[in-house]
């Protein structure tokens, strides 16, 4: 599949996730998506302070996008 069309289904996939993030006050920002299927994404606000954000991302943010986007390999913020 193209990393185009990955792509847009991960921003697909951050819209749904980003309104609880931003009910905590953070916020998650999509970088791009490498050859590799690894996402690159940003924490922001709440979310780039918090020391569970390593958990929120794996266990909740990387879980729906795979999920949603099988071709992803992996979620790492920046």
């Amino acid at each position: 599949m193209p990393t185009e069309t990955i792509e847009a289904g991960v921003a697909e996939a951050i819209d749904a996730i980003r309104p609880a993030l931003q009910a905590d006050g953070g916020d998650i920002v999509l970088n791009g998506v490498d050859d590799d299927g690894v996402v690159h994404v940003t924490l922001v606000g709440a979310c780039g302070t918090c020391p569970v954000s390593t958990m929120t991302l794996k266990a909740g943010v990387e879980r729906i996008i795979k999920d949603r986007v099988p071709e992803v390999t992996e979620v790492v913020s920046e």
